[in-house]
């Protein structure tokens, strides 16, 4: 590796530990992780203090689960957050990108610097993939321990109808969170897209949350059901595969397939916008 390749990756890891640390380092972040966290703990504290447990069917999936095993916490949280919670922060993060840095007039001095505009755009998708990321662990690890406090923790009964351990259980509660965090990549690239048209950044957060709700409204409609397999929300609640034994794998990669769609599509837009666009004006 020459002496110019060594100096650009070690720049290019020092643009994403920079990135990832003013994220991270937020207040707002950890005000929506923590919210985030909150809503299994409050399903948990709810369904333990009722006088009598969920029916099957009752309330959201894998609700009814809850008070024969702890574990199920987890799932019901991210189940309950798929829909408006985890987008609407993803929408906050991801619209913040590029447009949070134009508003401060910060984003003029990081291109003053010899900085590829693309390589600071995919770092800018890096740290809000990140976040994807933090955030879905807050609902699982949150769950799983409130769980395990309030309710028998066990073997768990997969919807096959097979069992499994505890602690195979939790990995399966990570597959689920790492396809929760793959199904959010493509609205991250979307609000990423999106922040490089503004410099207005709650603009750039409102609309990518709108699109979010728009998207899954546009999914629950029959009459558009050629429609459905071409949104990004179309598999958001496929991960029940994974709750199976043996895992089924094909809504995994289905998701994964239609999220990288996304990705490359909006990647594509954000990099003709970012890379044209007159930021030091």
């Amino acid at each position: 590796m020459s002496p110019s390749e060594t100096t650009t990756r070690g720049s290019g890891l020092a643009m994403l530990g920079s990135e990832l640390a003013l994220v991270l380092r937020r207040r707002r972040t950890w005000a929506m992780l923590i919210a985030l966290a909150a809503i299994p703990v409050l399903i948990a504290v709810v369904v333990r203090i009722a006088s009598d447990p969920p029916a099957p069917g009752e309330g959201p999936p894998f609700l009814d689960r809850v008070t024969q095993n702890g574990l199920f916490v987890s799932i019901t949280g991210l189940v309950v957050t798929i829909p408006l919670f985890l987008p609407l922060t993803v929408g906050v993060v991801a619209g913040d990108t590029v447009a949070g840095e134009a508003s401060l007039g910060t984003l003029r001095y990081l291109l003053l610097a010899p900085v590829e505009r693309g390589r600071l755009l995919l770092v800018k998708f890096a740290g809000a993939a990140v976040f994807c990321l933090a955030a879905t662990l807050s609902v699982v690890v949150a769950g799983s321990l409130i769980g395990a406090l309030l309710f028998p923790v066990g073997p768990v009964t997969l919807l096959s109808g097979d069992t499994i351990g505890a602690w195979e259980s939790l990995g399966r509660a990570l597959l689920v969170a790492l396809y929760v965090t793959v199904s959010l990549l493509g609205l991250t690239a979307v609000g990423l897209f999106i922040s490089t048209l503004t410099v207005v950044p709650v603009g750039a957060m409102a609309a990518t949350a709108v699109l979010a709700i728009v998207v899954q409204v546009l999914g629950s409609l029959d009459q558009l059901a050629w429609l459905h397999p071409w949104l990004l929300s179309e598999y958001w609640l496929g991960f029940a595969d994974i709750l199976r034994q043996p895992i089924v794998w094909d809504s995994f990669v289905d998701n994964a397939l239609l999220q990288a769609g996304y990705v490359a599509v909006f990647g594509a837009l954000a990099y003709g916008r970012f890379t044209t666009r007159d930021v030091l004006s």
